[in-house]
């Protein structure tokens, strides 16, 4: 790679939001690997708590008329239903919610947030592969690793090819940036909270 490209911003927004979300990503991969959650069935338990907490906050902006205008099945690819299926298979209570949610975000900064939502999927084809060793499945404890329907590539191209091809002004530009960021911040204080309130193992 040569100075001037490393110095150039990526055209495409996807490919920005990949590059300034790197570093809070790496971050968050190696706390959940810290977490080991795929060692015992009771440390999945509490990714998934992890997993609830942060899809049902989001939850009202896959529901967003504004956003659906946009990206028309948002409402389809919400899995806070998903993980919430999954507490219960664990037997595994539905968490109280943790202050501190994103509230009432404009159009762009939601979009953000939804970007990092909608790329977890992508990770999800690795991570549905070790829960399979813990016993778990698609349909079993797992749910919300699950491949949705018309396949994980083809929904995230779809909704990247959407997202590039908005028309945003500088302020939403940082916006949709910000939502990103914050969106990857706000998944790692709610896995810590996960697994701080851990039971007590006997």
């Amino acid at each position: 790679m040569t100075a001037a490209q490393t110095s150039e911003r990526p055209s495409l927004r996807s490919q920005r939001l990949n590059q300034i979300t790197n570093e809070p990503h790496t971050r968050l991969d190696a706390l959940v690997k810290a977490h080991a959650p795929f060692e015992t069935q009771a440390n999945f338990a509490r990714f998934v708590v992890a997993q609830y907490l942060f899809q049902s906050e989001l939850v009202s902006l896959y529901n967003d008329a504004e956003l659906i205008a946009i990206v028309p099945d948002l409402p389809e690819r919400c899995r806070a239903e998903a993980a919430k299926a999954d507490l219960a298979d664990l037997e595994t209570d539905v968490p109280a919610p943790v202050p501190g949610a994103v509230n009432n975000p404009s159009k762009a900064q939601a979009l953000g947030w939804i970007f990092v939502s909608e790329g977890s999927k992508l990770g999800a084809a690795f991570l549905i592969k070790r829960a399979v060793g813990l016993g778990l499945s698609e349909t079993f404890g797992a749910r919300h690793l699950g491949e949705p329907a018309g396949g994980r590539a083809e929904g995230w191209k779809r909704f990247v090819k959407t997202l590039d091809s908005l028309e945003f002004s500088a302020e939403e530009e940082a916006a949709v940036e910000k939502g990103a960021i914050d969106a990857f911040n706000r998944f790692t204080v709610l896995l810590e909270q996960a697994y701080a309130t851990a039971p007590e193992l006997a």
